[in-house]
């Protein structure tokens, strides 16, 4: 555990699940940092899988120590995932990325922010039932973007509809609540495995 832990401080890892080019995950996860990096309880580390080499290939079970990203996730206190819906589900590379880790996520809150047609909730929901396997907790509230394309200015950036900006900052300080209150048991794995 680190002094910035210690006094309140918390790092909150961003996971960005589109790899797609060109893709509406780009303004939206800048819109995402700035609104993030300006809540001053936490430090924020923006992990895109586009940029991360995770070969579907050699996974081991249980995870893979040659991860790129292992250590980032490791040293989160939580996440929130920028995911998008695709087919009535998340994309195959965030259940790649989860998949190829294992220990980085338990103990931690997950909060989501989802995307699509209808906001992601779909994708969201069969999220939340993959973490507790995890020993990862999701948090209850989440951030749903309907059509986020229709709310881009005319320079490409996302401008959210009324109430988002409000949701986004309940989800956080839930998801920090859900981080200070859980830190405790990520020092001894419950299940012995630590």
């Amino acid at each position: 555990m680190t002094e910035d832990n210690v006094n309140g401080r918390l790092r909150i890892a961003v996971v960005i699940g589109s790899v797609r080019r060109p893709r509406l995950a780009d303004p939206l996860a800048a819109w995402l940092e700035q609104e993030l990096t300006a809540i001053d309880w936490l430090d924020l580390d923006m992990i895109d899988l586009a940029s991360v080499s995770l070969p579907m290939h050699e996974m081991q079970p249980g995870g893979a120590a040659a991860s790129p990203i292992a250590s980032r996730l490791a040293d989160a206190d939580g996440f929130v995932f920028l995911t998008p819906e695709y087919n009535h589900s998340f994309p195959a590379p965030v259940k790649n990325a989860i998949d190829w880790h294992f220990t980085e996520w338990a103990y931690k809150p997950v909060g989501f922010v989802g995307y699509g047609a209808s906001g992601g909730i779909r994708a969201v929901e069969q999220l939340r039932a993959v973490f507790p396997e995890l020993r990862a907790t999701t948090v209850r509230e989440s951030v749903l973007l309907p059509m986020a394309w229709e709310r881009l200015d005319a320079d490409g950036r996302f401008a959210p509809p009324t109430g988002t900006v409000q949701a986004l900052h309940v989800m956080m300080n839930e998801l920090r609540t859900w981080a200070c209150a859980l830190r405790p048991h990520r020092v001894t794995d419950l299940a012995g495995r630590a």
